[in-house]
């Protein structure tokens, strides 16, 4: 496994997520594109910004050698993100919303 291939499964993870818990809470859904937008650019915005913790793809892949703790990790900060992200989106939409 690469660490493109793992980038490219939490973005999936991302999108994944943001659609099964905007579908679960129906109040946070901005329907499938929305949602799918969100799941992306959540779960990539909080991988990147803690990944230098030590679970960025490549350091899974180190050496050759494959960390599944790591990529687990991974997987739960990529979740994470995703549904930060549409509560996050939710709320700024909300306040601009009703700021006119």
């Amino acid at each position: 496994m690469t660490g493109t291939l793992i980038s490219l499964i939490s973005i999936f993870i991302g999108i994944l997520t943001a659609n099964v818990f905007a579908y679960i809470k129906k109040q946070y859904s901005f329907g499938f594109t929305g949602n799918t937008l969100v799941g992306v650019f959540g779960s990539i915005f909080l991988i990147k910004s803690f990944g230098r913790l030590g679970f960025d793809p490549w350091s899974i892949m180190q050496n050759g050698t494959f960390h599944s703790s790591l990529f687990i990790i991974n997987c739960l900060v990529s979740v994470l993100g995703a549904i930060l992200g549409l509560i996050a989106v939710k709320f700024i939409t909300r306040k601009l919303k009703y700021s006119t």
